[in-house]
């Protein structure tokens, strides 16, 4: 007990419940920003890695007049998108019908490139051949054969 004539010092429980209260509003403001952020590194970062592959692929059809049939062939196919799944890719230069039909498509489906498709599934792990369709909006793609790499919600 305190002598008299002094006061207690400490805080109330009032007090603390004001200061836990803006906490929690500070971080429910900050925590979406900070996951919307990271998201967005992971984003440019396949987009980085994706021109990186494209280079390579592009200087191996420089020499043998096509794509090759695999990442294998460039040294690429370890290589994992920001979200640990390996890069997709799809040789449809010269191809058949039914591998053609494979293709990633726009809105009209049409093929986006002519040469081979290459793209990360993104954050959902999913995808499908039109880029419009739901799994494939944050499908990380190059299209145009590597004038576009970027989400498939942007191209078009």
């Amino acid at each position: 007990m305190p002598p008299l004539g002094t006061v207690a010092r400490g805080f109330t429980i009032i007090e603390i419940l004001v200061v836990l209260a803006i906490l929690s509003v500070l971080a429910s403001i900050a925590l979406p920003k900070y996951q919307d952020y990271q998201e967005r590194v992971r984003v440019n970062s396949a987009i980085t890695d994706i021109r990186a592959i494209n280079a390579a692929l592009r200087l191996y059809m420089t020499d043998n007049k096509e794509p090759p049939a695999s990442l294998v062939t460039v040294g690429q196919a370890a290589k994992l998108d920001p979200w640990g799944r390996p890069y997709q890719y799809l040789n449809i230069a010269g191809a058949s019908k039914s591998v053609i039909g494979k293709a990633r498509k726009n809105k009209n489906l049409v093929p986006i490139n002519s040469d081979f498709d290459l793209y990360s599934l993104g954050k959902d792990g999913e995808s499908a051949g039109p880029l419009t369709a739901g799994p494939s909006r944050d499908d990380v793609v190059l299209a145009n054969d590597g004038k576009f790499v970027g989400l498939a919600k942007d191209y078009e």
